[in-house]
């Protein structure tokens, strides 16, 4: 057996391949970007196609940095979430493109179900509300707006990303973890198999659904690479995060800043419930048995350095946003939410689009671009909040992603949160808990403990912000979130 682990990482905007040591030594990197398709407002596509071919290039540099297939002991994906894909069994070809995670397409869908009465008994069954953000949702709209998934009958096969790369990577095996099923709505957070109901509810038909499996184990072998390798490790990139983290005992919490922004806590192994509209989520399946999460999502993060970057031209490269950030003392006054994508939790306004208040004569592109950065602190607050609501406070936050690379935002965190802030050394935990995980199904590691070995040292940012200037801050951002959400919701989610 090889003695190296390669790790798929499917992002939102770029694929990459990683190639991890057992110390946990990330070896090498390959990483191609994903085409991002916005055929019309608020809809957000990929080419499922682009996304293996991207994989298949970044994995074979990765073969041949390690000196060939028999050097690898395994293999670990994760994958954006939610994103879903649906393809011909027998041909193996996308039927239509695959609906991105952050598309908006089902919001009617989901408003009227809303009306309806449905969303309670969905969340008590799935721990997630109605939001187009789910793929069942973008299931159902796709089943009623596209005749091509009709007109295949039971070629039809659909799936989360990691399942349509298992599916390619072994020319035919259809199955999907339990934390990425687990997103789909369509699965029950106690049973750990399909609903009949929710299937029925979603159009979703059983059969061109995947096996559900756990996070670990041999799944099947790819012979793509020169040689046989084993497909060992499963999970969605939130939850391969937080494993990354080592957030193993219940109540610890990470906190990923990518494209968007995800806080998870774990919950142990009874499927938790929320009263201030966070998600309860499956943090990991071994041996059949689960652990579960409760979770906030953020659609916006690091899209948003983005967006000021190749859409309105603030900045020529994301690394300049620190130094700007520091040139300026404050805000100025100028507060951003950033509703690009509507809002995630606590609000769920798929609808809400973002806005800038405060501007001045005095305001400067530093100023809007720390407002930018300010953002990730404050809905970090807003979540923070809820969770404590939930009886799940934070004591500390380990944190990981793109963005915190950038220590004024870890600093900013910290101060505004009011709690220690733990960034690793190797910000890429995502792909790190993916290694484990794989480490874990091919023998490498007993267990998680074990593996979480993979996780070196990191450095701590202490809350260093006056609280009165804490709290000014914060009122600022309450007024400027009122004045995107509905008014039915204002006050109810935003900490006093």
């Amino acid at each position: 057996m090889g003695e190296n682990i390669l790790v798929l990482d499917e992002g939102t905007t770029s694929t990459r391949a990683m190639l991890f040591a057992p110390s946990g030594k990330c070896l090498a990197t390959h990483s191609a970007e994903l085409t991002q398709h916005y055929p019309g407002p608020g809809l957000v596509e990929h080419d499922a196609n682009e996304i293996w071919r991207r994989t298949l290039e970044c994995a074979h540099a990765m073969v041949r940095e390690a000196g060939g297939a028999d050097r690898i002991a395994a293999i670990g994906i994760t994958n954006q979430r939610e994103t879903i894909v649906f393809w011909d069994k027998t041909t193996g070809e996308p039927l239509a493109p695959a609906i991105v995670w952050q598309d908006r397409r089902s919001a009617a869908l989901c408003r009227a179900w809303r009306d309806a009465g449905e969303e309670p008994g969905v969340q008590a069954r799935t721990g997630l509300l109605l939001d187009p953000y789910f793929s069942g949702t973008k299931i159902a709209w796709a089943m009623r707006n596209w005749p091509q998934l009709k007109g295949v009958g039971d070629r039809l096969a659909i799936g989360t990303i990691e399942s349509w790369l298992v599916w390619k990577l072994t020319g035919g095996l259809h199955v999907t973890d339990a934390t990425n099923a687990s997103r789909t709505q369509l699965m029950g957070l106690g049973s750990g198999g399909w609903s009949d109901g929710l299937l029925d509810m979603f159009s979703a038909p059983r059969e061109a659904l995947p096996e559900i499996v756990d996070c670990a184990g041999k799944f099947g072998t790819t012979k793509l690479f020169g040689g046989e390798i084993p497909i060992c490790g499963l999970a969605g990139d939130q939850q391969a995060a937080t494993i990354g983290q080592a957030c193993l005992e219940k109540g610890d919490t990470k906190a990923t800043y990518g494209t968007g922004a995800f806080v998870l806590t774990n919950a142990g192994s009874a499927p938790p419930s929320s009263k201030n509209r966070l998600l309860a989520t499956v943090l990991w399946q071994l041996g059949g048995r689960r652990t579960y999460a409760i979770e906030g999502s953020v659609f916006v993060a690091g899209s948003l350095v983005q967006w000021l970057r190749d859409s309105v031209k603030l900045i020529e490269t994301a690394q300049e946003t620190e130094a700007l950030a520091r040139s300026v003392k404050d805000n100025g006054g100028v507060y951003l939410v950033p509703a690009l994508s509507g809002l995630g939790a606590p609000w769920w306004e798929p609808e809400a689009r973002a806005a800038i208040s405060g501007l001045s004569f005095a305001a400067t592109r530093a100023h809007i671009v720390r407002a930018a950065l300010e953002a990730m602190a404050h809905q970090s607050h807003d979540l923070k909040a809820a969770f404590a609501a939930d009886g799940a406070d934070w004591s500390r936050l380990r944190i990981d992603g793109g963005m915190v690379t950038n220590d004024w935002i870890a600093q900013d965190l910290a101060d505004i949160l009011a709690i220690p802030v733990d960034r690793p050394d190797f910000a890429e935990t995502t792909a790190l808990g993916a290694a484990m995980l794989a480490g874990m199904g091919c023998g490498m590691f007993r267990d998680l403990e074990e593996a979480s070995k993979m996780r070196g040292a990191g450095l701590t940012f202490e809350p260093k912000l006056a609280e009165e200037s804490r709290k000014a801050r914060l009122g600022g951002w309450r007024d400027a979130v009122l004045s995107v959400v509905t008014p039915a919701k204002a006050g109810a989610h935003l900490p006093d």
